[in-house]
C-alpha cells in the first residue's frame, strides 16, 4: 500500500495521536473494523459444525471421547481454499516437525511460502491494509515494509522450546501445533483442525465453552486427540479468514503483548490471550510471540 494511500486512510478513519498509546477503546474498535471487512469469512452455507458435547472444566482433563461424529460436518473447500489467502495459509502449514526438540530447516521455497502468507493476507486484503493503517498512524511502523519484515520475524522468526534447537516459531506453535512433554502444545487454529480432522489424525471429543456468537467466526474450546497426543483444551476462533486469524492475534501481541487483549467482534467480546517468548529475542531486543489464542469465558 502505498504511503500517501495509507495516510488517506488513517484521515478517512479519523485516527490521530500519532505515536501515542492504543487505548483499549481504539482496540475495540479497530478490532470491530476488521471484522466487517473480513469478507473471506466463512458462511453458513460454506460451513457447517456438530460441536455436539459441552463439557465442564473440571472434565476436561479426562481424555474421554464423547462425541460421535467430527466437529466438521461440511466445509466447501472448493469456495474458501481457492482464495488467495487461504491457499497462502495451506502452503504454510505443511511445512513443520510437530516435535519440539528436533530442529526446524526451511527450503528456500518454504521461505518464500512464509513471505508470501504474510503479504497475501496482510497487504492483499483491505482487512490487513487497515491493520497497518492503524499501527502507522499510531507511530508503531513507519511504513508497509517495515511491518512486513517485522510480522515475518515475530511471526516466523526461530527459538527454542526444547533441547537447544530451533525447534519453534509462534506461527508454527499457534497455528500448526506442536508435540511437547506427550501433549498437544499450541494448535488454535480451525482450518488445520479441519484438515487434520478431514485426513483421520485428529478425533475430536468434546468442547468446553462455546462463543456467543450465531455465525462465523465463532469460538470454541475444543478438547481432542491428535495422532496419540492429547489437548486439554485448544481454543480456537472458527469460520474466520485466515488474514483475520492473524490480524487479531497480532493486532493484541503488537499491542498487547504478554497480556489479555479485549476485543469487540459483532458486539460482543473476544478476549485474545497473548504470551513474549523471553529467552531469545530479533532486532534490538525484540519478542518473539510465544503464544496468542481465544481466552475461555
Amino acid at each position: 500500500m502505498k504511503l500517501l494511500a495509507v495516510l488517506v486512510l488513517c484521515l478517512t478513519l479519523g485516527f490521530s495521536n500519532a505515536g501515542g498509546t492504543v487505548t483499549d477503546a481504539e482496540i475495540k474498535s479497530i478490532s470491530e473494523r476488521l471484522y466487517s471487512l473480513d469478507s473471506n469469512k466463512a458462511s453458513a452455507s460454506d460451513l457447517v459444525i456438530d460441536p455436539q458435547a459441552l463439557v465442564a472444566d473440571s472434565q476436561t482433563s479426562s481424555e474421554t471421547d464423547r462425541s460421535s461424529k467430527s466437529l466438521f460436518s461440511y466445509l466447501n473447500e472448493n469456495a474458501l481454499f481457492s482464495k488467495p489467502t487461504y491457499a497462502a495459509l495451506l502452503s504454510v502449514l505443511d511445512n513443520y516437525n510437530r516435535m519440539t526438540g528436533q530442529a526446524e530447516n526451511f527450503s528456500s521455497q518454504q521461505l518464500a511460502e512464509q513471505d508470501k502468507f504474510v503479504r497475501e493476507t496482510m497487504s492483499n486484503t483491505q482487512l490487513g491494509r487497515e491493520l497497518f493503517a492503524f499501527l502507522y498512524n499510531k507511530g508503531i511502523y513507519k511504513s508497509e515494509e517495515d511491518f512486513i519484515q517485522d510480522l515475518k520475524m515475530m511471526w516466523f522468526g526461530l527459538y527454542s522450546r526444547n533441547n537447544n534447537q530451533l525447534d519453534s516459531s509462534g506461527f508454527e506453535h499457534i497455528f500448526a501445533g506442536e508435540i511437547k512433554g506427550g501433549k498437544v502444545s499450541g494448535f488454535h487454529n480451525w482450518i488445520r483442525f479441519y484438515l487434520l480432522e478431514k485426513s483421520g489424525k485428529l478425533n475430536y471429543y468434546s468442547h468446553s465453552f462455546n462463543g456467543p456468537w450465531t455465525t462465523f467466526p465463532d469460538v470454541l474450546g475444543m478438547q481432542f486427540m491428535w495422532d496419540g497426543y492429547y489437548k486439554q483444551v485448544g481454543s480456537a476462533v472458527i469460520g474466520c479468514s485466515p488474514e483475520f486469524d492473524f490480524a487479531i492475534y497480532s493486532l493484541c501481541y503488537i499491542t498487547r503483548p504478554g497480556k489479555q487483549c479485549h476485543l469487540s467482534v459483532g458486539g460482543k467480546t473476544l478476549i485474545i490471550q497473548t504470551y513474549t517468548w523471553d529467552n531469545s529475542s530479533y532486532g534490538d531486543g525484540k519478542k518473539f510471540i510465544g503464544s496468542a489464542y481465544p481466552a475461555s469465558p
